[in-house]
């Protein structure tokens, strides 16, 4: 299934990428990739999705990818959100917005900024999320700092950070998350300044968050990996008391990265789940 990519200006010199697949006009599915990713981790689930009858708009976040960096360094989650609302605004209703860990907070902040969704899923993202696995993230985000000195110790950096994922025995698609600078290493693309932005407030999306009316009114599905060690129960309570009629679909043998994982099985509850709530 063929895309279209495009760029997005949402600030001065700020622009974010994004792939188009599926029918113009359909429902529009918007998809955001986790911190640390790009928008390739949705590569497979936009080609499905588009085949499924829906346009799939699947973005590099900012300071992600083929995404601009900010030139001040704004990374709040606000801002985030504001990218998303121009994102979606590329598409057509009805809407829905699929998120997994960052982009999923950029997903719920902007529905509570006043962004009219008429669906979403949040993929092994919470609130209230646990101190354990958020610390284990940006351990791993923020170490490394000097590049490595070829893809290969990447991998290694990767499966030491997740030893039950197998390790790749072709590293070409680390490609995608690493760059070459002028030092003759391999960095990771994505902006650092975004793990020390002071304005990502986490309580004051809980506050709009829990001021909210679309919780009371718009389908959601949250697909929670069963060996996630961001997400657990006392999260999914905390969730469900702040959107009532939450679904939530377990995905066995998945960790926090559900959707790279188990790729087909989390595919197939979004489409499931969209198809139910959000007709093509």
């Amino acid at each position: 299934m063929k895309h279209r990519t495009i760029r997005i200006p949402v600030a001065p010199g700020v622009e974010i990428a994004a792939d188009v697949a599926g029918p113009d006009g359909a429902p529009t599915v918007v998809l955001g990739h986790g911190g640390g990713q790009t928008r390739h981790s949705w590569d497979r689930c936009e080609v499905q999705l588009a085949r499924a009858g829906f346009q799939a708009i699947n973005y590099d976040l900012r300071g992600h990818g083929d995404s601009d960096w900010s030139g001040d360094g704004d990374y709040g989650v606000e801002t985030r959100a504001r990218d998303l609302m121009a994102v979606a605004a590329q598409g057509s209703r009805p809407l829905a917005l699929v998120g997994a860990s960052l982009g999923g907070i950029t997903a719920l902040m902007a529905a509570s900024l006043g962004l009219e969704v008429d669906a979403l899923v949040l993929v092994d993202i919470v609130p209230k999320m646990s101190p354990v696995g958020v610390a284990k993230i940006r351990g791993f985000m923020t170490a490394h700092t000097d590049g490595f000195a070829a893809i290969e110790e990447a991998a290694d950096a990767i499966s030491a950070y997740y030893p039950d994922r197998p390790r790749p025995k072709d590293l070409s698609g680390l490609n995608k998350n690493l760059r070459l600078r002028a030092d003759g290493r391999y960095h990771w693309h994505w902006d650092q300044r975004m793990m020390t932005d002071a304005r990502a407030n986490p309580d004051h999306m809980l506050a709009l968050l829990d001021a909210a009316d679309w919780t009371d009114r718009v389908p959601t599905l949250l697909v929670r990996g069963m060996k996630s060690d961001i997400v657990d129960d006392d999260g999914v309570a905390d969730l469900k008391r702040r959107i009532p009629h939450l679904e939530i679909a377990d995905i066995r043998g998945a960790g926090h990265m559900v959707a790279g994982d188990k790729n087909d099985e989390f595919n197939a509850a979004v489409i499931e789940f969209l198809t139910r709530v959000m007709p093509v």
